[in-house]
């Protein structure tokens, strides 16, 4: 596989059910891609030996010779390093979580495995979920295959990157408030925020509860929809889970653009900078010029209020969530006389100071005297901003940017954390309404990727997918990897 050629997952498994491509062979052509990129892209965290996983593609070899289907045979999967592997360490990018090496998979991870994936390895992320750039990793700051100037968003940067490069079929990621529709607008591959509670987040090393879902990350449409077909359904382990799933998921309906209707309201662009706007707008007409209604009037009253609501909820569950770091249940310990002494020794130097500020600021917003005026109200706000979602999702897909700037460069937002968590602002309002929210490549600016979302109702994957290979086909950007 030459650089820069990255077959589509489903193409490879038609190779492979043909017999002109084993698994093995496949295990061979993209570790040789990862050896050319990896070291100037530095997506993984860690990656398991060659020889561990030609032995996996033997298994999975033997297995569809004795007649198993297998929805994921020989294909590599990246899995972002919070989500649990029993078989290798999982940090989730924190010095505190070096060497942990979980006792169970993963609900997903599990899933992946019993359909013939093999997992390469355990990609790079901000430290616990915690930035939108992947560069505040306890390990190193991964940079943005189509321009290591510049950084491949935040925080599962490293699945995105990995992906970008042809250095793995699929990914996993999570997404808190863009976790994975960020980074697939930077690096011009497809990311889904799937609705809350459709995919189990049993093993996943926990930052927000109420906001976070494991998501799939792919170079095409049609590659997200078989993963995500392949991970989602009921758990009973994680209490969250939903009891339904929609039927259609993989295959995605054929796109009927005369059955869609999509809205962009004026505050889900309004920021972006020109190139942007220029590339969705551009998009919108495509789309409108194929029979697909568009709605250019349409209004999200409280998205100015979204980033301040989403930040206080986040991180006072953060607060709640990192207690447990406290030198007793983790092999990263800071030992001394009293509990006192390890705990505070162990969190000062095993947290990142991003992760510390978004501690202190949760556990202000949670303390006597200020819940009500910042958690409860922020709570209450939720409340408002999902149901102006639900009210507009009901009607139409929501389309608007992913980011209001192109990929910034190493270094360029990490100093102040407002306009860090300014990137945020287009992505938390489907956290904090729970529903899917699909973004892809819409468009290229002197080399740099761009990217649109939309978001559908609740449970809306198959029809948010069948738009996603309607997209593609009016901008021809489909399964991308970056020269």
């Amino acid at each position: 596989m030459a650089r820069g050629l990255a077959r589509q997952a489903v193409e490879t498994l038609r190779l492979i059910s043909e017999g002109s491509l084993t698994p093995t062979e496949h295990v061979s052509e993209v570790l040789e891609v990862v050896r050319d990129r990896e070291p100037q892209v530095r997506a993984y965290i860690t990656l398991r030996s060659p020889e561990r996983l030609e032995a996996e593609a033997k298994e999975v070899e033997r297995r569809l010779r004795q007649g198993e289907r297998l929805r994921l045979a020989g294909l590599l999967v990246a899995v972002k390093d919070n989500i649990s592997t029993s078989f290798m360490p999982t940090t989730a990018g924190s010095r505190i979580l070096s060497d942990y090496v979980p006792p169970y998979n993963a609900t997903v991870v599990e899933r992946v495995i019993r359909e013939g994936g093999i997992v390469i390895g355990k990609t790079n992320m901000d430290e616990f979920a915690m930035g939108s750039t992947t560069e505040l990793s306890a390990y190193w700051p991964t940079r943005n295959p189509w321009d290591l100037t510049r950084v491949p968003g935040g925080s599962s940067g490293g699945s995105a990157a990995a992906l970008a490069y042809g250095g793995a079929d699929l990914a996993l990621g999570s997404d808190t408030g863009g976790s994975v529709r960020l980074p697939a607008a930077y690096t011009a591959t497809v990311g889904l925020k799937p609705t809350y509670g459709l995919v189990s987040r049993y093993g996943l090393i926990p930052y927000a509860n109420s906001l976070e879902q494991i998501s799939p990350m792919a170079r095409s449409v049609e590659d997200l929809a078989l993963l995500l077909d392949v991970i989602s359904g009921h758990d009973a382990r994680d209490a969250t889970s939903l009891s339904v799933k929609p039927d259609g998921i993989y295959p995605p309906p054929e796109p009927d653009p005369r059955r869609l209707r999509v809205c962009l309201p004026r505050e889900m662009l309004e920021g972006s900078e020109e190139p942007i706007r220029d590339a969705i707008e551009r998009t919108l007409d495509r789309l409108s010029s194929q029979g697909v209604e568009v709605d250019y009037d349409a209004s999200i009253p409280s998205l100015s209020e979204a980033l301040p609501i989403y930040y206080t909820i986040a991180l006072a569950e953060a607060a709640s969530n990192l207690a447990r770091y406290d030198g007793k249940l983790y092999p990263f310990i800071v030992g001394g006389p009293t509990y006192t002494e390890t705990a505070s020794g162990t969190r000062a130097q095993g947290f990142g100071w991003e992760v510390k500020r978004r501690i202190v600021l949760g556990v202000m917003a949670l303390s006597e005297g200020y819940r009500d005026e910042y958690y409860l109200a922020a709570a209450r706000g939720r409340r408002i901003i999902r149901d102006e979602i639900l009210k507009l999702t009901s009607r139409c897909f929501i389309a608007g940017s992913v980011s209001p700037v192109l990929p910034p460069r190493l270094g360029e937002r990490i100093t102040d954390p407002l306009k860090l968590y300014a990137l945020d602002i287009y992505t938390v309002v489907a956290n904090l309404a729970g529903v899917p929210s699909l973004a892809l490549p819409v468009g290229f600016h002197r080399g740099l990727p761009i990217g649109m979302q939309v978001m559908g109702p609740p449970l809306s994957e198959p029809q948010l997918l069948s738009l996603g290979l309607l997209i593609e086909e009016v901008t021809g950007l489909r399964g991308l990897t970056a020269p």
